[in-house]
C-alpha cells in the first residue's frame, strides 16, 4: 500500500533510523562498485543522504507494486548516480540486495544508467543530462491533469539534478516550463559538490548564487547542507506546504563523501574502485561518528 505523508522528523530515534539506512545504502553502493573495480563513486556519494530520505520519509510508494497508479514519482536526472539510486530500491525493497553484485555487467538489470524498462522502482531512464528534468517537468503536469488521489492528496513528483548538469540549457527550459505551469507538486534538488567530470564546476562554467538563480526563475529555493538528514527533510516538508510554484533545494555536498581515497576530488567521477578501496571506505564509515561526525 501507499503510505501516509511524513509528519516532522521531531525524535531522535527516527533521525537514527534515517542515519542507519543512508549508511546502509552507502555501504551496500560501495560494495556493488568495488565488485565491478571500478563506476561512478563520487556523484553516488554525495547523494546518499537524499536517496534515503526520499525513499523512507517522503516518496509515497509501494514497492510491491512498483507501477502503482497513485505513487509519487522520482526521476534521478544525474543518472550516473545510478549505483546509488540501486541500493536505495534494494534498502527499501525493490529489488533483492543480491542483485546489487550484477551492476554494470553483461545481462543485468542494472545498468550503469538508470533504465525505467529494466528496473522496479525506475520512474524515468536517465543518463543524457539534461533530459530527465524536462521529464520530471512534464510528469509533474500530467500527474496534477490526472487529479488528486483518492484520499484528496495530489501525486508529486521529485528529481535530482547535478550542478554540472546545470549547464545544460535544457535545464533552465525547463524550470522556466515549470514556474509557468506553476507546479507545486514538483520538488527538485541540485546535487551541488563542486565537480563534474572535467574539473571544479566554478572552473568549467561558474553557476554563481544558485538558489537566486531559481528564484529569479520563478522557483522557491532553499539552500541546505547535502549529508544532514534533518535538514534534507525539514526542507522537503517545507516544499510540500508551499503552494502556487515549484521548489528547488540546492543542497551542499562533498563528492564521493565518506570515500578517503576519492573525497572532494573530480577523479572520482567515473573511477577505479576495488575491494580494498571498498574495506578502507567501510572501516572509516564504521569508525565513531562515521559520515555523520565529520
Amino acid at each position: 500500500m501507499i503510505r501516509a505523508a511524513p509528519k516532522s522528523l521531531a525524535t531522535r530515534a527516527k533521525l537514527a533510523e534515517l542515519e542507519a539506512r543512508a549508511l546502509s545504502i552507502r555501504l551496500a553502493c560501495l560494495e556493488s562498485l568495488a565488485t565491478l573495480g571500478v563506476g561512478h563513486v563520487g556523484g553516488s556519494m554525495s547523494v546518499v543522504e537524499a536517496l534515503a530520505v526520499l525513499y523512507f520519509r517522503h516518496l509515497r510508494i509501494d514497492p510491491s507494486n512498483p507501477k502503482a497508479p497513485d505513487r509519487d514519482l522520482f526521476v534521478l536526472s544525474k543518472g550516473h548516480a545510478g549505483p546509488a539510486l540501486y541500493a536505495a530500491l534494494a534498502e527499501v525493497g525493490f529489488i533483492p540486495r543480491a542483485l546489487l553484485s550484477t551492476l554494470n555487467r553483461g545481462g543485468t538489470s542494472l545498468p550503469s544508467h538508470a533504465d525505467r524498462r529494466l528496473t522496479p522502482g525506475v520512474d524515468m531512464t536517465t543518463g543524457s543530462l539534461g533530459q530527465g528534468f524536462s521529464a520530471a517537468v512534464g510528469m509533474a503536469l500530467g500527474v496534477r491533469m490526472d487529479g488528486p488521489r483518492a484520499d484528496g492528496s495530489m501525486r508529486r513528483c521529485f528529481a535530482l539534478i547535478g550542478d554540472g548538469e546545470s549547464d545544460e540549457g535544457q535545464i533552465w527550459e525547463a524550470a522556466a516550463c515549470a514556474a509557468h505551469y506553476r507546479l507545486d507538486n514538483l520538488t527538485a534538488m541540485t546535487d551541488a559538490n563542486g565537480f563534474q567530470i572535467d574539473g571544479p564546476t566554478e572552473e568549467i562554467m561558474g553557476l554563481r548564487d544558485l538558489s537566486a538563480k531559481w528564484e529569479a526563475f520563478g522557483w522557491r529555493s532553499v539552500s541546505i547542507k547535502g549529508h544532514d538528514l534533518a535538514a534534507l527533510d525539514a526542507a522537503l516538508l517545507e516544499a510540500e506546504a508551499t503552494k502556487g510554484r515549484p521548489t528547488m533545494i540546492v543542497m551542499r555536498t562533498v563528492k564521493a563523501k565518506g570515500v578517503p581515497k576519492y573525497e572532494g576530488k573530480a577523479e572520482s567521477h567515473n573511477a577505479p574502485f576495488t575491494l580494498l578501496d571498498f574495506e578502507a571506505s567501510k572501516a572509516a564509515l564504521l569508525a565513531e561518528g562515521g559520515v555523520y561526525g565529520r
